[in-house]
């Protein structure tokens, strides 16, 4: 009984800390009260180092919702990783329109559109930066007349957001051009997404439509650009297919190693398998400020690219990196023993199977697998006479592989995922 109620407990504390929650903020800019909405990441308590990316929406009364669903489903198929939440409420009395006031000469953000602008610039950032682990990845985005104001945080020199989600914007004057001028401008990774469709506001799709023709001319390869015109899709509707393909568009590089990317780009190339492991990791610390460890299938899928082009050495190459971020576990002894194993050293193989067998099991590599390795490497080894009488006996492996082979960190065993190979197929 004393478990069950041990277990509840803890599902009740998961469950609380996944809640929603609101907050009130006192605007000097606006002078006025503000409430934001605000979901933390499950995990959010049990890695207190770990900074999560924020997505900042707007009109949270009728948006929050359906980006929490989006956001939940994909980091439950580890297509999208886990991000503070927070949504602007602008709809108790219609503040929407005058949050995203502009001037009609300039264009840019005026009187109440202003102060709304330095409420999230100087206000609300820095207050959620210094009460979460907000990662420097940061995201917003709006409808309409909201989709229209949020353009304006590109007009800074160094803009407070990496990521734009435009669904059916409003545009200001002078935003068909001087948009495509900022995202042409950028030397860092930017990912900008517009929508429309077939049943949007005309006066919308003529000016979405421009953009966008001004933004495919945009060369930059430090932007990230994404656009759809939805068939049979309303002004309001279009937004339930715009957030799924804006959010997985921006995150398309966290995501493990799927069929089309193994076939398309791993299992062509005839070496430096472990560098494009790599280099993909390191893509999505550079574009998305997220440091994570290779995930386990991605690690099988780099295996089994290695075990087809025959570049055995590929295996030497995971195992630095496996002994740094998995050093508890068997890995980096199982990919040393490949290493070996297919370039021929049967005795080191052996050594280092036997090695592996001290270590904490991981993915499908068990105690007895290792053993079992072992012991068939052995067979292969050449009897040596030990001088006894009418007979032969095999020399046995004894030695330890030494200390120094293993690479050292003060870098943590992480959870593993469970996925095993590169395939689309998912969670029952």
């Amino acid at each position: 009984m004393k478990n069950i109620f041990f277990v509840i407990s803890l599902l009740f504390s998961a469950t609380l800390f996944s809640q929603i929650t609101t907050e009130t903020i006192h605007s000097a800019k606006l002078n006025a009260d503000r409430e934001i909405t605000i979901k933390l990441p499950a995990s959010y308590e049990k890695n207190l180092e770990k900074k999560y990316p924020l997505v900042l929406v707007l009109d949270s009364e009728y948006l929050f919702a359906p980006f929490e669903g989006n956001l939940a489903f994909g980091n439950y198929w580890d297509d999208i990783p886990e991000v503070i939440l927070i949504g602007i409420n602008q709809n108790a009395k219609e503040e929407r329109y005058d949050d995203s006031e502009f001037d009609l000469t300039t264009g840019l953000p005026s009187k109440k559109g202003g102060a709304f602008f330095e409420f999230i610039a100087a206000e609300l950032i820095p207050h959620l930066e210094k009460k979460y682990r907000v990662a420097p990845f940061k995201i917003i985005a709006g409808l309409d007349a909201t989709a229209g104001f949020l353009n304006s945080f590109l007009y800074k020199d160094i803009p407070q957001f990496t990521g734009f989600i435009s669904l059916s914007p409003e545009l200001a004057k002078g935003m068909i051009e001087r948009i495509p001028e900022r995202l042409a401008a950028t030397k860092e990774p930017l990912f900008y997404y517009q929508a429309t469709s077939d049943g949007d506001l005309k006066k919308f799709q003529t000016q979405i439509k421009a953009l966008d023709k001004n933004i495919t001319a945009v060369k930059n390869p430090f932007l990230n650009y994404g656009f759809d015109d939805f068939k049979n899709a309303s002004h309001y509707s279009l937004v339930l297919n715009g957030i799924p393909n804006a959010l997985y568009q921006i995150f398309s590089v966290y995501r493990p190693i799927s069929s089309m990317e193994y076939q398309e780009k791993i299992a062509v190339l005839p070496d430096n398998h472990a560098k494009y492991l790599t280099d993909k990791y390191e893509t999505i610390e550079k574009s998305l400020g997220i440091k994570m460890n290779v995930r386990l299938s991605d690690f099988k899928a780099i295996e089994n690219a290695i075990l087809k082009s025959g570049d055995f050495k590929g295996f030497e190459e995971l195992a630095q990196i496996s002994g740094q971020q998995y050093e508890k576990s068997m890995l980096y002894d199982y990919h040393m023993a490949m290493f070996y194993e297919k370039t021929n050293d049967i005795k080191k193989a052996v050594k280092y199977y036997q090695n592996a067998f001290m270590k904490q099991e991981i993915r499908e590599l068990t105690k007895d697998m290792m053993m079992n390795k072992a012991e068939d490497l052995k067979k292969l080894i050449p009897v040596k006479s030990k001088g006894l009488k009418g007979g032969k006996a095999k020399e046995i492996i004894e030695e330890e592989v030494p200390a120094t082979d293993t690479p050292t960190t003060d870098t943590p065993a992480t959870d593993t995922p469970t996925t095993e190979t590169p395939t689309e197929e998912k969670k029952p």
